[in-house]
């Protein structure tokens, strides 16, 4: 069921995420008919100068009137398959996982002790490999997480 909703929310993001309304730094809360969200771009990378990337944000959202909330990490390119995406809040580290059906997006098994640790936490970094071999360390503030997670919980 996670990887259908992933996969119908990451067809319905190709826009771009200028129209997911996401910023730098900051957590948006978006809600449409059917689904809702909240989501941010990293306030830092330290992917190499030289490399080319794709948009990379990190959403959690859900179907409107669904109890399930899901965790989805974007990278801008396609993770390397079968090794972990290790994400890390505070001291916590977070298993996460890429597919073959949707290489460029992460999802974890641990929905909700990844929600509870992104609204106690102040920084995430998600440390990922690229199908290329290029490691990546994206970091997102946590600051307003837990606001627009509520708003999340309670319009949706």
């Amino acid at each position: 069921m996670k990887i259908f909703l992933g996969l119908f929310f990451s067809l319905s993001t190709l826009f771009s995420y200028q129209a997911l309304s996401l910023e730098k730094g900051k957590w948006s809360f978006v809600k449409t008919d059917e689904y809702c969200y909240v989501g941010s771009l990293a306030t830092s990378s330290d992917l190499p100068p030289e490399k080319n990337r794709g948009d990379f944000y990190i959403l959690v959202y859900k179907n409107i009137g669904s109890p399930e909330t899901v965790v989805q990490i974007e990278a801008g390119y396609n993770y390397k398959i079968g090794p972990d995406i290790n994400v890390k809040i505070d001291q916590g580290n977070y298993v996460f996982y890429t597919t073959e059906d949707l290489p460029s997006a992460a999802w974890t098994n641990d929905d909700k002790k990844v929600i509870f640790a992104m609204k106690k936490g102040l920084d995430l970094v998600v440390r990922g490999e690229s199908s290329r071999g290029t490691i990546t360390n994206d970091t997102y503030t946590l600051k307003g997480f837990t606001a627009s997670y509520n708003k999340l919980a309670e319009d949706c």
